[in-house]
């Protein structure tokens, strides 16, 4: 059976031991033995999927495949964890890692911009000095961009005033200054577009950690939490439970409201009901494919997501292009995470591999996924699920009786949680 790594160790309890430390050969079949070079397969984006593809088609190919990862950062940083920055238990450093790791394999690093895709040609070009790569395979997992257009007065927003802050970096840091320098008693209002969007939990997630902050810092301020959803989209009697038992006053969830208009002048949001003014405003716009995979023609699923051949990730618009991670439409059940990106780059890989040296790729596919949340400084709770490709319905498929959510949220789980995120990062890097 074809079955590809989930990351070792921190396996969310109930997976089994028979999802967690495989060796590669168990993985992909074994490597390529070696001999001549493959070709070339350049990679667009150097996140949980990109860069854990790159380096996993170095190592099963036993370096026959030449492996470019275009990247426009020089370092790496997590979204998943970068709610306890705002929390104030974590610092950027923490989630921050380099590229040297990926060059060891023997991936060539480039930190540029893609401009431009010839799909009939396999070339792209890159924004410094309009240089051209050619590739024999490309994959792509450039996450996602925002569809500001949607919310009235956000495109045209002073990025100080209204926030997002769902790519971990410079606006994770800006908005932590906000809420540090806001005054006690003030409010701060989240926005959740509807699904599907970026990491289903995170919201949540985030109103629990910056509830945690007011608690211990400014236990006069309040959370606002405006929700698009009828109800809370991931882990949601989880969720309430903590806001209940942890929060009270402090956070207040309004479900079924979705803001509709911005007016940064007057620090406020709007829906069709209401208006809602706070000192800080964190607006999630509605998400979609990044840019570059729109421009490329491969955003055919209302236009806003990429359609892909779940047994190699390839596109079903552009043959040679795979699409990874939150870009693509996802399979059923499947949410968009860091941890389903970085096994959307294993199959992708693995079927490349196969692909590059004249096999056809494995029909059996398995995959999973664990998205753990931190609901204060130390208690957190996962969600879990186990896919598997089937040949009748040409898709990936829940495996039913896998996987499962937490019976509560506890100490312990935020230990299992800093662990995978220690060791999925290695998985990608080291």
């Amino acid at each position: 059976m074809f079955l590809h790594c989930a990351v070792a160790g921190a396996v969310a309890p109930g997976l089994g031991s028979t999802l967690a430390g495989l060796s590669l050969a168990g993985c992909a079949g074994g490597p390529a033995a070696p001999g001549r070079a493959l070709g070339r397969v350049v990679v667009i984006g150097g996140g949980f999927g990109g860069a854990t593809a790159a380096k996993y088609l170095r190592m099963w190919s036993g370096g026959r495949i030449e492996v470019i990862l275009v990247e426009r950062d020089s370092a790496f940083v997590s979204c998943p964890m970068s709610n306890l920055v705002l929390g104030g238990t974590r610092s950027m450093a923490d989630l921050t890692r380099d590229y040297r790791g990926l060059r060891a394999h023997g991936v060539q690093v480039r930190h540029d911009e893609v401009t431009a895709i010839d799909p009939g040609k396999r070339m792209l070009r890159l924004r410094s000095g309009g240089d051209e790569l050619s590739y024999d395979r490309l994959i792509m997992s450039p996450g996602v961009d925002f569809m500001v257009e949607e919310i009235e007065g956000l495109s045209v927003a002073a990025p100080d005033l209204v926030l997002h802050a769902w790519k971990a970096g410079v606006q994770t840091v800006a908005l932590r200054r906000r809420l540090e320098s806001m005054p006690n008693g003030g409010v701060y209002v989240l926005s959740i577009p509807r699904a599907p969007y970026r990491c289903p939990p995170g919201p949540y997630e985030r109103a629990s950690q910056v509830a945690f902050y007011f608690k211990r810092e400014k236990p006069r301020s309040k959370v606002i939490v405006l929700d698009a959803n009828e109800d809370v989209v991931s882990k949601g009697a989880l969720f309430k439970a903590a806001w209940s038992e942890l929060y009270g006053s402090i956070l207040e969830y309004r479900p079924g409201t979705e803001v509709k208009r911005v007016t940064p002048a007057s620090s406020s949001v709007h829906t069709d009901f209401d208006s809602i003014r706070g000192d800080v405003l964190n607006v999630l716009p509605p998400m979609r494919a990044g840019d570059i995979c729109r421009t490329t023609g491969l955003a055919n699923a209302n236009s806003r997501w990429c359609g892909v051949d779940w047994m190699t990730m390839e596109s079903t618009v552009h043959p040679g292009i795979h699409v990874l991670g939150d870009a693509t439409q996802a399979a059923s059940a499947m949410p968009k995470s860091g941890h389903m990106a970085n096994q959307h780059a294993k199959i992708a890989a693995a079927a490349i591999v196969e692909i590059m040296s004249g096999r056809q790729p494995s029909v059996d596919v398995v995959i999973a996924n664990t998205c753990y949340s931190f609901v204060s400084d130390r208690e957190a709770m996962h969600v879990a699920s186990v896919h598997r490709y089937d040949n009748a319905q040409k898709t990936l498929v829940p495996v039913a009786g896998a996987g499962g959510l937490s019976a509560q949220r506890s100490e312990i789980e935020g230990v299992y949680a800093q662990a995978w995120a220690h060791n999925i990062w290695n998985d990608m890097f080291a």
